[in-house]
């Protein structure tokens, strides 16, 4: 999918971060973009920079990826707006520091909903179409640097993107005959709004967690627009497994090469984010 021009992207999550760089770099290419997100905003935001961007037709609609009957008519809408899209990038994620002892079960659900039944529900409701159709096409699943190594300071949140790493891998097997590539794209550290709505759990300090993480990041400075630029060329290639950032291709790496040396690494990765995670 080598040129861009007037194709429909769908992009989640699309009201700041990886999502609205995702959705500016479509638009430079000529698209036309389907927005959604849960903060609408945000979203208006994005809609106006997407426009100024050069996309020729843009709309956007306040959605919760984690609720299914909201996927559905924001799929319904697009379809009926747009068309049926080339691209669909599930990009929606929520984050959650602590271990497995001090994640409530709660809290599992929160993660789980968004970050891998979003996943499902965008393909659920997208997908049907675009094989329909027969036209090919591209879907984009971003998850992390976490699918690769998960530790105790990310349980909840690596479980979540080994998840959607896996489903990548059944979906771009299954899709593959009806011209539908699938990229599982693995950012790293990088410096996005979503550490402000970051959940703390086991820490005596939360806020202060919060503020190391976010120290942490702006340290490594790695701007959304990187990960944008990633996911664009993965549906230009038809690239499956996507690291970006120099943490997430070392982690997969060291899985390969050094598998019984990265519990101490991580261990020193954890303690980043303070002394309750130092062993």
């Amino acid at each position: 999918m080598s040129d861009l021009a007037q194709r429909v992207v769908v992009v989640t999550g699309a009201g700041s971060g990886i999502g609205a760089a995702t959705a500016l770099a479509f638009a430079r290419q000529g698209a036309v973009l389907a927005l959604c997100d849960i903060d609408g905003e945000r979203l208006e935001e994005s809609e106006r920079a997407v426009r100024r961007a050069g996309s020729p037709r843009v709309s956007s609609e306040v959605v919760d990826v984690s609720q299914a009957p909201a996927m559905r008519r924001f799929a319904e809408n697009v379809v009926a707006g747009l068309g049926v899209p080339d691209v669909l990038v599930n990009n929606a994620g929520v984050a959650l520091v602590g271990g497995f002892l001090h994640t409530s079960l709660e809290d599992w659900k929160w993660v789980t909903d968004t970050n891998l039944w979003g996943v499902v529900h965008g393909c659920h409701f997208f997908l049907p179409a675009m094989v329909e159709r027969g036209q090919g096409g591209h879907v984009v699943n971003v998850a992390s640097a976490a699918a690769f190594v998960n530790s105790e300071a990310l349980c909840a949140y690596g479980t979540s993107k080994y998840a959607v790493v896996g489903l990548s891998e059944a979906l771009r097997d299954e899709l593959r005959p009806h011209g539908i590539g699938v990229s599982a794209v693995c950012p790293g550290f990088v410096n996005t709004p979503i550490v402000k709505s970051m959940r703390v759990r086991g820490a005596g300090e939360p806020d202060a967690v919060r503020e190391r993480v976010a120290a942490w990041y702006q340290k490594r400075n790695v701007a959304p627009e990187a990960v944008a630029a990633a996911v664009v060329e993965a549906v230009r290639s038809d690239r499956f497994l996507v690291p970006v950032t120099a943490e997430a291709w070392g982690l997969y790496a060291l899985k390969r090469l050094m598998p019984e040396q990265l519990p101490r690494l991580l261990r020193g990765l954890a303690a980043r984010f303070g002394p309750e995670w130092r062993r």
